[in-house]
């Protein structure tokens, strides 16, 4: 099973690439705070309406709250619950972006992977023809922050520099 935090998902519903998380994973876990941070707060916000309706989506409840609270030291809540419920799944693998919450799961001995590295596999698994064109969707559709040195090494890793 395959975890996925806020980031990824939004992210992806920006830039109209929702489609890519069941091409990629069949069905995605999210833990109930990043149901709230995704569909809930801003009910019109990219991606909200596709989540609640998505098939491919589960929304799971942690129940270890007390690693929850420790975990909200340090992460927000979406953060903290998508590592918690990556725990309690034993999940394959968590889609997460932030710096800070993909430090903390590795420490915990979860495997991780951002959004940028979903893509290069999509690329490799024949998904997507080019990366290009979403990375510069990703940088000035959504906001996605990717420095230049970054975008270099994707695009190297993908070929297409």
């Amino acid at each position: 099973m395959v975890v996925s935090n806020t980031s990824p998902i939004i992210n992806l519903a920006c830039i109209g690439r929702l489609n890519l998380l069941p091409a990629l994973y069949g069905q995605i876990a999210i833990p109930a705070a990043v149901f709230h941070e995704i569909a809930v707060i801003d009910p019109e916000a990219p991606g909200a309406a596709e989540i609640r309706r998505a098939p491919w989506v589960q929304t799971w409840s942690v129940a270890n709250r007390p690693l929850v609270a420790a975990l909200s030291l340090e992460l927000d809540p979406g953060e903290s619950e998508a590592i918690a419920c990556a725990l309690e799944r034993q999940a394959t693998l968590l889609l997460i972006d932030e710096r800070r919450g993909r430090s903390v799961a590795q420490r915990l001995g979860v495997p991780v992977m951002g959004l940028l590295g979903a893509l290069l596999l999509a690329k490799q698994r024949g998904i997507i023809e080019h990366i290009r064109p979403l990375l510069d969707a990703l940088r000035h559709t959504a906001g996605f922050w990717i420095t230049d040195a970054l975008y270099a090494r994707v695009m190297e890793e993908a070929s297409e520099t």
